[in-house]
């Protein structure tokens, strides 16, 4: 019995000990601006453009946000290689994409937190489901959205096809699942 009272005492110890000293983690995140701002940047350094197209409901959106634009091998890759953009699908902000201003008129603040209206540019790129990754070239053309919520190795093929321009010779599926097959990811989960 003394021997399980110890034990208790030096658990509880430890846990009050690891309470007092957090963990310090310095972590990386990626450097989100907005489109015009990328736009801007692009003339300056080209580079290509991935836009996280979410909304404040949007469970999948969180995770994508919390799990995998927060891997450090993610956050490296992006931030080396593109500018990231983060657009909330029915926000209010209005934004302006090869001289036209889009902006979302039936915005109701009070559903700020739930579904609201989508916003132009929403409907402008066809995004149809949340989260959605819209790639940009380094003109600020359109190339695709990809829609869903992927792991950080997941991005890493779409990443890296968009950034080697290897989606510009994939005119068929077939084309596609040959470069999917033989990718090798090499993000962390």
């Amino acid at each position: 019995m003394k021997k399980i009272k110890i034990l208790v005492a030096f658990l509880a110890f430890g846990t009050l000990i690891s309470f007092q000293k957090p963990i310090e983690v310095s972590e990386k995140k990626i450097n989100w601006v907005t489109l015009e701002e990328a736009i801007e940047l692009q003339k300056k350094e080209p580079k290509k453009i991935i836009m996280d197209v979410y909304t404040n409901w949007c469970g999948p959106c969180k995770m994508l946000d919390k799990h995998t634009f927060h891997n450090e091998d993610v956050v490296d890759y992006v931030n080396e290689h593109y500018y990231a953009v983060k657009f909330n699908a029915e926000g209010n902000d209005s934004l302006t994409y090869k001289d036209k201003t889009f902006s979302n008129p039936d915005y109701d603040p009070a559903k700020a937190k739930r579904r609201n209206s989508a916003h132009e540019f929403t409907r402008f790129l066809k995004v149809r489901a949340y989260p959605t990754m819209v790639f940009f070239d380094e003109e600020a053309n359109y190339i695709t959205p990809i829609s869903g919520y992927l792991k950080p190795q997941q991005i890493e093929l779409y990443l890296k096809l968009f950034k080697t321009n290897k989606y510009k010779d994939m005119d068929t599926q077939e084309k596609f699942n040959e470069y999917y097959k033989s990718f090798k990811p090499t993000f962390k989960e």
